[in-house]
C-alpha cells in the first residue's frame, strides 16, 4: 500500500509518491507508486508518457547497450544477464475522481526505457490525473555507470524509478544513453523506503521519520520542486555530514590527507562563494558522492597516482568538492532540457569554477609544484596557470577536426567532448563575454538569470534575455555564432599602417563567423593599452596609439579560444613576429614563439640494431597545420647513421566532403639485411570524408602515393631489382564498432615491372550470446607481372609478405629462419603456417576466419587458392589456437592442422609458432583513444 504524503501544492509540479522495499538478496526494489500528472499545455492528452531508465540495462539491444558498443566498453555486452537490471511492471491503474483504480493499457515505444500509458479519458489542459504503477526494479552492478549495486552489497541509486516525462509542445521522451540527462520538471516527492536492518539511507530529501518495522528500518523522505531522487543505500555508510550556516552538505569524497577542520573551512568557502555568485541554494541538504564525482573529475587531478601530490594540501579536496558542489547547485535549481540546453550548466559550471581559482588560487599552475622541477622548469607547460587548461583540452578536439557545437544534443556528442570539451569551450565562451561587457555587467545577469528562473522551467535562450537587459554592447554573435555553430575563431592582423602619431590595423576574420576581439599594444612584456572591436565579419580597420609601441597583437591574454594564437602578433619594427625558441622534448605550443624541439629516439631493428639518435621537430601537444620532423639516428648493429624524415600539411575542413586533406613526402634510410641499406621517398595525398556525425564511426580515405625504393645491391640475390618506383592508389572504407566492425580496402599499384590490384575485406561480429566471429577475405590479381620467372619479390605472399614497399614493421624483414621470420603481419593471404606454394604470380584468393573457444581463446582457420604461371592453382588450408591478449596488437597463433598435416607432430614445432607484438606508443595509445573520439 503507497504510504501518502500530501505536500503544499506548488503550481505545475507533478506529485510523485513512491513507496519502496529493498530486497538485498535479490538487487531489488518492490515498488508501488503513485503519480499525480498535470497537464500544463495547452492540448488534451489521451496518452502519457514515462521514463523507464532502469529498463535501458534489460538487453543487449537497448539504446544503451549500443551505447556501450560505441564507446568501445564490453562489460555490458559480456555481463550475465541477473547482473545487469530491469523492469517487471506488474500493473499499471488510472484513478478515477470517484476514488477507485481501473487497470489501463500500456506499452513500451521505440525503445523499452520508454512507457506510453492509455488514458481512459482524456485529460484536458489544467487538469490532473492519477496513475498507479506497482513494479519490481532490478539493480545492475555498478560497473557499467557507476550507479547500481557494487561488490560489496551497496545500492547507489540514481534512475530506479518511473518518472513522468516532460510535455511542452510535444513530449520529450528520450531513451537512456549513459549522458546523465534525465527531463523530470520540478516534482513534489514523497518517499517512503523499507531497508533490511543494517543498512543506511543517504539523500538529499528532508528525512521525515525513521521508523522500525517488521522488515527492517522504514525511512520516510520528502522534497519540493525536485528534479531527481539520488539515493544511496550502504551497509556501512561512506557519508559524513558538514554543516554550514547556509545548507548542509552530505558527502562521500574523500581525502585522506585533508583534515576533518580543513574539509569544513574548504566546503564552507564554496558554498558562500557560489551563494554570492548565484544566490541563495533553496533545499535544507545536498548530497555529493564520490560516483557523480568520478562521471565528472577534475580531469588532471584524477589522472595523477596517489603518491604524486604536486599541489598544497587540501587543493585537491577543494578542486572535487568546487566541481561537484557547483554542477548540483546548477543542475538542482535550473530546470534546463539537460540533453538540448546542458551547455548553460556546463558554461555556468567552469566559468564559476575559473573565478573560484582566480580567487583564491591565483597563483596556482597546472602541474602544481612539479613546474618548479629542474626537467619541467624549462617548458611553457611550468608557466600555464590551473585556468590555461580549459582552452588547451577544447582545442585538442579542434585542431583534429572533431569540436561539435555547444547547441549539438548531449547524445550526439562524442565522449570527450562530452565529458571534457563542450564545457570547456562553454565556460571560455563566458569569460570570453565577461572581458567584451565588463565582468559586473556579466555576473550581474548571471544572478538575476538565476533568481528569476530557479525551480522554474526554463530554456538557455532566456540566458541572453537577462544578459540583453543590462548591456547595450550588441551579443547576440555570442549565441549565433560562439554557441550556435561549430566554426572555430581565428584572426588575423593583415596589415598595419603608420598614420601620424596613430597606427591604422587591419584586422581579419579567417572563419566564417561574426565576433570581436580585442587588440593590445605592446612594448616588449608591457600592455601599453587594449580595446575591443566591434564583432567582425570579415576584415575592420582601426586605429590605435603608435606611441613606444613596438609589437601588436590580437587576443593577447588568450581569453578567446582561439583556434591558431600563432598569427596574432605584428611587429611595427622588424622582421620575425615571433622568435625562433628551442626546446628539449615537446612542449605545451607557446604563441608567441617559433617553438623547435628536440627528444632523444631510439629503435630497433634485427639489422641496425639498437639505434639511438635526435628527433628535430615542430609539433606540439596539440597539432598544427604543418608538421615536420628529421631523425637522425646510428645504428650500433650496422654502425651507420641511419634514420627518416617527413613533412606534410594538414588542412582540415568543416564539412563532410572531405573532412581533412593532407599532403607531404617523407623519406627514410635503414637496413633492410645485414649490411644492405634501403632508402624510401614518398610523396603522398590522402583525402579522407565522414559523416556530419561524428560519432559515427564510418570513414573513408583515398590514399595517393609514388613509393620510390634504392637499395643495395644484394650479391646472393641477383634477380631481385634494386631500384624501383611504384605508384599506389588506395581507397579504403571503415566502420569500427564493438558490436559490428567492417573495414575494405580496394588498391591499385603500377610499376615498370608489374600492375596489380587488390581487395580486402574484414569483418567481426560480437553477437548476443558473446560468440564473436572473424572474417577477413583477399583477393589479387597481376594486371602484368615482367620481374621473371624466379623473382617473387613482387608476388602475393600467403603467410609473410615481402613488403616492398616497406610499410610494415618488420623486425627483421629478411629472416627467413630464427624468431624474427615467426613475426605475422596478417596481410596478403593472410596465413599463419608457412606452407607451399608461399606466393602467387598470378593471382591469389584467401579467406581467414576465427571464433572464440573461451574469452581470448580462439580458433582459426584459413583457406584459399594459390596460382602461379605454367601451374594448375594450388588448394592451401590451415587450422590451429589463437590467444587474442589484446586483439590486433599482441596476439600468439598456434598452428594444429594444414597441407602438412598435423604440425605438433611435426620437428620443431616451436619454430611454427606465430606471434604479433606492437612496441609503437602511437599504435597502442590508439586503444585508449578510440573509446574517447
Amino acid at each position: 500500500m503507497i504510504l501518502f504524503f500530501w505536500a503544499l501544492p506548488f503550481c505545475a509540479q507533478n506529485t510523485i509518491n513512491i513507496d519502496a522495499t529493498l530486497v538485498p538478496d535479490e538487487h531489488s526494489i518492490k515498488i508501488a507508486q503513485e503519480v499525480i500528472f498535470k497537464n500544463t499545455a495547452t492540448v488534451a492528452l489521451d496518452t502519457l508518457y514515462f521514463n523507464d531508465w532502469a529498463n535501458s540495462f534489460s538487453s543487449k539491444t537497448t539504446p544503451l547497450a549500443k551505447r556501450f558498443g560505441e564507446n568501445y566498453d564490453s562489460s555490458f555486452h559480456f555481463e550475465k544477464l541477473e547482473n545487469r537490471g530491469n523492469t517487471t511492471i506488474h500493473s499499471i491503474s488510472i484513478s478515477s475522481s470517484q476514488g477507485g483504480t481501473s487497470e489501463t493499457n500500456w506499452h513500451y515505444g521505440d525503445a523499452v526505457d520508454i512507457l506510453k500509458v492509455a488514458l481512459t479519458k482524456t485529460l484536458q489542459p489544467g487538469e490532473e490525473i492519477k496513475v498507479v504503477f506497482n513494479y519490481t526494479t532490478k539493480v545492475p552492478d555498478d560497473k557499467f555507470t557507476r550507479y547500481g549495486v557494487d561488490n560489496f552489497g551497496n545500492f547507489k541509486l540514481r534512475y530506479w524509478f518511473i518518472s513522468p516525462a516532460v510535455f511542452d509542445t510535444e513530449w520529450r521522451a528520450y531513451s537512456n544513453k549513459n549522458t546523465d540527462d534525465l527531463y523530470l520538471q520540478p516534482s513534489v516527492f514523497n518517499i517512503a523506503f523499507t531497508i533490511p536492518e543494517g543498512y543506511t539511507l543517504t539523500s538529499g530529501f528532508d528525512e521525515v521519520e525513521t521508523s522500525n518495522v517488521s522488515e527492517g528500518t522504514r525511512v520516510t523522505l520528502t522534497g519540493e520542486r525536485r528534479n531527481n531522487a539520488i539515493i544511496h543505500i550502504e551497509k556501512a555508510s561512506t557519508f559524513e555530514s558538514i554543516v554550514t550556516d547556509k545548507f548542509e552538505l552530505v558527502t562521500s569524497l574523500k581525502d585522506r590527507k585533508v583534515s576533518p577542520a580543513i574539509k569544513a573551512l574548504a566546503v564552507d568557502r564554496i558554498v558562500h562563494f557560489l551563494d554570492g555568485k548565484l544566490g541563495p541554494y533553496p533545499f535544507k541538504t545536498m548530497m555529493t558522492t564520490e560516483e557523480a564525482y568520478k562521471k565528472d573529475p577534475v580531469y588532471g587531478l584524477n589522472q595523477l597516482p596517489d603518491f604524486i601530490s604536486p599541489f598544497p594540501d587540501g587543493f585537491e579536496y577543494d578542486m572535487e568538492q568546487l566541481k561537484t558542489i557547483t554542477r548540483n547547485y546548477l543542475e538542482n535549481t535550473l530546470a534546463l532540457h539537460p540533453r538540448n540546453d546542458y551547455w548553460l550548466i556546463g558554461a555556468l559550471q567552469i566559468y564559476l569554477m575559473t573565478e573560484y581559482v582566480d580567487t583564491y588560487y591565483p597563483k596556482m599552475k597546472i602541474i602544481g609544484s612539479l613546474s618548479n622541477w629542474w626537467i619541467i622548469k624549462w617548458a611553457h607547460a611550468s608557466d600555464l596557470e590551473f585556468n590555461d587548461q580549459y582552452p588547451l583540452l577544447y582545442l585538442n578536439m579542434a585542431r583534429n577536426n572533431l569540436h561539435q557545437s555547444l547547441v549539438t544534443p548531449k547524445d550526439s556528442l562524442v565522449k570527450f567532448n562530452k565529458n571534457i570539451a563542450n564545457d570547456y569551450y562553454a565556460g571560455d565562451g563566458l569569460n570570453y563575454l565577461a572581458d567584451y561587457i565588463d565582468k559586473p555587467v556579466l555576473e550581474k545577469s548571471i544572478k538575476d538569470f538565476y533568481k528569476e528562473h530557479m525551480l522554474q522551467p526554463v530554456a538557455a535562450s532566456q540566458f541572453q534575455e537577462a544578459l540583453e537587459s543590462n548591456t547595450t554592447l550588441p551579443i547576440n554573435w555570442f549565441f549565433e555564432d560562439y554557441v550556435g555553430k561549430r566554426t572555430t575563431i581565428d584572426f588575423k592582423i593583415k596589415k598595419v599602417k603608420k598614420k601620424g602619431d596613430s597606427l591604422e590595423v587591419t584586422i581579419k576574420n579567417l572563419k566564417d563567423n561574426k565576433m570581436p576581439v580585442s587588440i593590445y599594444g605592446l612594448n616588449k612584456d608591457e600592455v601599453l593599452y587594449k580595446q575591443w572591436t566591434q564583432p567582425i565579419d570579415s576584415t575592420v580597420t582601426v586605429t590605435v596609439p603608435s606611441k613606444n609601441v613596438r609589437k601588436l597583437a590580437l587576443n593577447y591574454e588568450a581569453v578567446i579560444p582561439e583556434f591558431n594564437l600563432r598569427n596574432n602578433y605584428k611587429k611595427v619594427k622588424g622582421v620575425l613576429n615571433r622568435p625562433l625558441q628551442f626546446r628539449l622534448f615537446q612542449d605545451v605550443e607557446d604563441p608567441k614563439y617559433n617553438q623547435l624541439f628536440f627528444m632523444p629516439v631510439f629503435e630497433y631493428n634485427l639489422y641496425d640494431g639498437i639505434s639511438l639518435g635526435m628527433k628535430l621537430y615542430n609539433k606540439t601537444v596539440l597539432p598544427k597545420g604543418v608538421h615536420y620532423k628529421v631523425e637522425p639516428q646510428y645504428g650500433f648493429g650496422s654502425n651507420t647513421l641511419i634514420g627518416s624524415g617527413s613533412i606534410s600539411y594538414t588542412q582540415r575542413l568543416q564539412g563532410s566532403s572531405p573532412y581533412s586533406m593532407r599532403y607531404g613526402i617523407s623519406g627514410n634510410y635503414y637496413s633492410y639485411d645485414v649490411d644492405l641499406f634501403y632508402k624510401r621517398i614518398t610523396p603522398f595525398m590522402v583525402f579522407a570524408f565522414r559523416s556530419n556525425d561524428l560519432r559515427d564511426n564510418e570513414k573513408q580515405f583515398i590514399n595517393i602515393r609514388n613509393v620510390n625504393v634504392f637499395r643495395d645491391e644484394n650479391p646472393n640475390d641477383p634477380n631481385q631489382s634494386p631500384n624501383y618506383s611504384v605508384f599506389n592508389a588506395q581507397y579504403v572504407y571503415s566502420n569500427p564498432n564493438l558490436i559490428n566492425y567492417f573495414r575494405g580496402v580496394l588498391d591499385y599499384q603500377i610499376s615498370q615491372k608489374f600492375s596489380k590490384i587488390t581487395a580486402t575485406f574484414e569483418y567481426r561480429k560480437l553477437f548476443l550470446n558473446n560468440r564473436q566471429l572473424n572474417i577477413r577475405a583477399y583477393a589479387g590479381a597481376f594486371l602484368f607481372n615482367d620481374s621473371g620467372r624466379d623473382n617473387d619479390f613482387f608476388s602475393f605472399a600467403l603467410d609473410r609478405p615481402t613488403d616492398y614497399l616497406f610499410d610494415y614493421n618488420y623486425y627483421g624483414r629478411s629472416e627467413d629462419t630464427g624468431i624474427f621470420s615467426q613475426q605475422l603481419i596478417v596481410a596478403e593471404g593472410g596465413f599463419k603456417s608457412q606452407l607451399e606454394p608461399a606466393f602467387a604470380n598470378t593471382w591469389i584468393t584467401t579467406v581467414n576466419a576465427s571464433t572464440n573457444i573461451w574469452k581470448w581463446i580462439y580458433a582459426y582457420g584459413d583457406v584459399g587458392l594459390v596460382d602461379n604461371r605454367n601451374e594448375s592453382p594450388q588448394f592451401v588450408y590451415d587450422s590451429g589456437v589463437r590467444l587474442s591478449l589484446v586483439a590486433d596488437y599482441f596476439e600468439l597463433y598456434f598452428p594444429m592442422y594444414s597441407n602438412l598435416g598435423w604440425e605438433p607432430g611435426l620437428p620443431n614445432y616451436e619454430e611454427r609458432i606465430r606471434f604479433i607484438v606492437t612496441l609503437s606508443p602511437k599504435t597502442l595509445l590508439s586503444l585508449f583513444t578510440r573509446a574517447w573520439y
